[in-house]
């Protein structure tokens, strides 16, 4: 599961920086294409960083990072949508895919915490 979850969350930041390839060129744009691409290529690293984790306490602690990266992902592609600054097919697709991804490692940290307080 691990390394099905590394490809997808590289494959996000691949396809972010894809995406950003098509925008037009404006100030807004740029500023939104930086940010965008600095959380969107996060959720693979720290994910990565995650799976080498030392502890239980470790992993949910980069699990953490995932999440609110993600998370960031998701809200400068809603920032995208609803600016009207940038129209793609892609972005929904995008944002599904981070949706599923944020799910798991909701999910994942949830479960962590329980066996945890065990």
């Amino acid at each position: 599961m691990q390394e099905l979850i590394k490809k997808r969350t590289k494959q996000v930041g691949v396809d972010v920086i894809l995406l950003i390839d098509e925008f037009p060129n404006s100030i807004a744009i740029r500023v939104i294409a930086i940010q965008l691409v600095r959380c969107a290529t996060s959720v693979g690293a720290n994910y990565r960083a995650a799976c080498r984790a030392k502890s239980t306490a470790a992993f949910i602690n980069k699990l953490k990072i995932v999440e609110e990266e993600t998370d960031e992902t998701i809200f400068w592609l809603e920032i995208l949508e609803e600016s009207n600054l940038f129209q793609s097919t892609k972005i929904k697709g995008l944002k599904l895919e981070l949706n599923e991804i944020l799910s798991i490692v909701v999910s994942s940290i949830k479960t962590l915490r329980n066996k945890q307080n065990k």
